[in-house]
């Protein structure tokens, strides 16, 4: 279905691309352009492959690459390698194996024949190809959950996006215009679009790549000009308030050539500099002086530099005094205590004479659509008729009779596609806060911790067996998410509507000085809100009091619970660790190389067999190969192929393709001590720091019998990671 060739990139080396028939022939292809060294790559598409070449090597950087991989199928068509072309763009960028030289890509998703029957599993193939030839390293699943690749600057945007985007940039060529206020509910790619400008706006014009496929994309390119001659090299920053998610989106502008950690900054940071542009992710939690705990310091420290009232003051004016163009991306049904910044401050900013607003409609995060989010705002609200049930084709929403259940579902759903989590209303005190043994949430026989961290919980190893609140969760996007509607929310049946316990509220400087039961009612009610929007492919909710389960379950559907040896290489003199590794027959189980913990140790002029590696291969002295058999990798690793390994260089190995040596068992799959799988960790903190908790190793395999090997702790010490998977050496096999 799909080939991949690797040929040397060079001027003296373009000829040799005459021999590829899809190259010569002038077929629509997909191309990747890299440098091991440099780590640097560049991704493309071309139906005029050698012309193409010929520009990329007068090209400043391009020509300082060294190698070219040539992606051609017998199904491509123009539609289909545009599309390619733009998920490896998307799904590189988070691999993190290079740094990209490609500027924003395509700004639409385009439709074409047989996109989603075919051409989906054809993507996935030519994925699993690039690992095996080692131009990639992660899974495909691992990358759908990450943060990098859910913030990425290269996705695509939607009509809406596109038109928010029109906007923004008009307006930041309007003299008159000093904000604009972006205003759109949860899950309407506020952040998406935020950090799609953010990068726009701050790449050099020559390494912007805008297809014109429509006018619309024509006017963008037509604008940015624009705004390279008024601001070449603008100051900008992206202001994120909320710690954890700030943490997480430092995290993703680390992997994008052109941005640093360094541009997402805290609110009391704008006090350092003034700045051309400031962007403002999540701008309904910047904050007044009220309930500010611990940062009651810093807010002062930051008015006084300012020169501003810390009484009257609130930090959307730090954002509008240290910025020339300030763009808020707001939410008002987002506000969720007191400390966030009123109502009335965004209204007087959006009625300001050097204010604009656009709003974004379309819902991207929840696969049940806008009239799922409509429902959840009716629910919330009592306004939903007798009688509605909602339910959606592509979305489980279901209401729990049972914690229990709830519970087992999310670690299901976990154990299936990751990314699901339990999150629940601040109703009980954060006992495990002092005291790791203690318990916060008990109910029945269910017994359950909060977030043992404050930050980036959702991606901490472990975080599916514990609890997220509302300051945890807040701009994430979730697989699943499992709602637990606490002691502080119930249903009155006569008044047909909810009701508030402020007694048991716990968030402290969440409800401190609230005297009005409908301000706290509204706060709360916008906490349930954002999070039953988390779950991109489901929600499931409990409720602990019993007439409002009743009530939920109304409207929301109830839970019922032999292979022959590769041809000989052509390499005429094997030179070890020069163009040849040491080959090692992983069979003979009790050979030299369970003994070796590191192959530096090797004397090459004893070892008797050696073995070719690829083309373009930086050879190591920790590398190695060894033949894999089996069937469970097969989506990347045949049967019998001859694979490159390198002795586990340490750091992360999740989402990575490793050899596993077992010390007491034997593989049913290749009858030796070693197996051959996707490694995934899962961590927990206590005391003495970080231990592994449990650790899986999944198959990748077409046959999808095959099942995890999961390990506990105790386990795990009889297992020993042996070497992390670099390329197929066997080129008959790809």
């Amino acid at each position: 279905m799909v080939e991949i060739q690797r040929y040397p990139f060079s001027r003296d080396a373009l000829n040799d691309l005459r021999d590829n028939a899809f190259a010569a022939g002038n077929w629509p292809l997909v191309y990747v352009l890299s440098d091991e060294k440099r780590r640097r790559a560049y991704i493309g598409e071309t139906t005029d492959t050698l012309t193409r070449m010929s520009t990329h090597l007068k090209h400043d950087e391009k020509q300082l690459l060294t190698a070219v991989h040539l992606i051609t199928s017998e199904y491509f068509n123009k539609s289909a390698t545009l599309d390619v072309e733009s998920l490896l763009i998307k799904y590189m960028a988070a691999d993190g194996k290079y740094t990209l030289l490609n500027g924003n890509l395509g700004l639409a998703d385009h439709n074409y024949y047989q996109r989603g029957a075919l051409y989906e599993e054809v993507f996935r193939e030519v994925w699993n190809r690039l690992i095996a030839k080692g131009v990639v390293s992660r899974t495909l699943d691992h990358l759908d959950n990450s943060d990098v690749f859910k913030y990425s600057p290269y996705k695509s945007l939607s009509f809406d996006q596109r038109q928010g985007l029109l906007t923004i940039m008009h307006e930041l060529l309007n003299p008159g215009v000093k904000n604009i206020v972006v205003e759109g509910g949860a899950g309407t790619g506020k952040s998406v679009l935020a950090i799609f400008l953010f990068k726009l706006l701050h790449s050099e014009e020559h390494q912007v790549n805008l297809r014109e496929f429509s006018e619309e994309e024509a006017e963008i390119h037509s604008l940015l000009s624009s705004l390279k001659a008024l601001m070449p090299k603008p100051k900008m920053a992206l202001v994120v308030p909320m710690t954890s998610f700030r943490t997480t989106l430092k995290k993703a502008f680390r992997h994008v050539a052109g941005l640093s950690p360094d541009m997402v900054i805290s609110p009391s940071e704008l006090t350092r500099q003034r700045y051309d542009i400031v962007l403002v992710d999540e701008s309904h939690r910047l904050r007044k002086r009220k309930n500010l705990g611990a940062y009651f310091g810093s807010f002062d420290k930051a008015c006084t530099a300012l020169g501003m009232d810390k009484h009257t003051c609130s930090e959307v004016d730090w954002v509008c005094q240290q910025a020339d163009k300030a763009i808020f991306f707001y939410d008002e049904g987002q506000s969720i205590k007191p400390s966030d910044a009123n109502v009335e401050v965004f209204q007087r900013l959006k009625a300001a004479s050097g204010s604009v607003t656009h709003r974004l409609l379309s819902q991207f995060r929840v696969k049940a659509g806008q009239p799922y989010v409509e429902f959840v705002d009716k629910l919330l609200n009592g306004r939903v008729d007798d009688g509605v049930v909602f339910t959606a084709k592509n979305y489980e929403f279901e209401v729990f009779d049972s914690l229990k259940d709830l519970v087992r579902t999310i670690n299901e759903k976990e154990e299936q596609v990751g990314l699901s989590r339990l999150i629940a209303g601040y109703s009980w005190p954060w006992a495990s806060k002092k005291d790791s043994e203690a318990y916060d949430i008990v109910i029945d026989d269910v017994q359950l911790r909060w977030n043992s961290t404050n930050t980036d919980w959702i991606n901490k190893d472990g975080s599916h067996r514990e609890v997220g609140c509302i300051h945890t969760t807040q701009g994430y996007d979730l697989n699943y998410a499992g709602i637990i509607f606490g002691e502080e929310i119930r249903y009155d049946p006569k008044s047909q509507s909810i009701v508030i316990e402020k007694d048991n509220y716990h968030d402290r400087t969440g409800g401190q000085g609230i005297k009005d039961p409908e301000e706290l009612k509204q706060y709360i009610i916008n906490i349930y809100r954002t999070i039953m929007l988390r779950g991109i492919r489901g929600t499931f909710v409990y409720a602990c009091d019993d007439t409002l389960r009743e009530y939920l379950k109304q409207h929301i559907p109830v839970h019922a619970a032999h292979v022959e040896k590769p041809e000989a290489t052509n390499v005429v003199e094997l030179k070890p660790y020069v163009n040849a590794v040491p080959l090692f027959d992983l069979q003979a189980a009790a050979g030299d190389f369970g003994a070796l913990s590191d192959v530096t140790d090797l004397d090459p002029t004893q070892h008797p067999d050696w073995v070719a590696v690829p083309d373009g291969v930086r050879v190591r002295e920790d590398m190695f190969a060894c033949r894999v058999i089996g069937e469970s990798m097969n989506r990347v690793i045949p049967n019998g192929a001859l694979c490159l390994f390198r002795t586990d260089p340490g750091g992360s190995r999740n989402g990575k393709t490793v050899l596993v040596e077992s010390m007491d068992s034997i593989d049913a799959d290749s009858g030796s001590r070693y197996t051959v799988k996707v490694y995934e960790s899962f961590r927990a903190e206590d005391e003495n720091g970080w231990r592994h908790e449990h650790i899986q190793l999944n198959p990748n395999s077409h046959d999808e019998s095959f099942q995890p090997l999961e390990l506990n702790d105790e386990e795990a010490f009889r297992y020993r990671v042996a070497g992390v998977f670099v390329c197929l050496i066997d080129e008959q096999h790809t």
